[in-house]
């Protein structure tokens, strides 16, 4: 188990008032996206140099990173809600929508939401850290 993993489960089990349903990818990027918010800048297109080729150690990078350079690949700051939060941002569902175009290989669909959102020069970049953390989480 994950140290995200471990802190969802910690939310799930502490307050009876948060929701027992809760999307598991959509709050290990709300924990990553916290997590970040503290960490020095990274430029979107030397992000991909620092992942490793462990899966594990990749995998918890790549969401890092994505976390990190999203605000840049948007042009604005995601808005992202505490885990366990019921309700979602119009952020966070465009990015768990295009994690699923990505997992259930539905090209036309990922097309579209990353040329709806994100400018041509940042669409390589993202889709590769975005495809590393869907490719090595189980949950989506």
């Amino acid at each position: 188990m994950t140290a995200a993993q471990r802190d969802i489960s910690k939310l799930q089990t502490s307050d009876p008032g948060i929701r027992t349903d809760i999307e598991p990818f959509l709050d290990h990027l709300r924990l990553t996206a916290s997590a970040a918010r503290c960490k020095s800048y990274v430029d979107l297109f030397g992000a991909c140099a620092s992942l490793s080729r462990e899966r594990h150690v990749a995998f918890q990078a790549a969401s890092d990173l994505l976390m990190r350079c999203l605000s840049q690949a948007l042009g604005q700051r995601p808005v992202w809600f505490r885990p366990g939060e019921a309700e979602t941002s119009f952020d966070e569902d465009w990015l768990l929508a295009l994690a699923r175009a990505l997992k259930r290989e539905d090209l036309s669909s990922a097309t579209f939401l990353l040329h709806s959102r994100v400018p041509i020069h940042a669409r390589r970049t993202l889709i590769a850290l975005l495809r590393n953390v869907v490719d090595n989480f189980d949950w989506i």
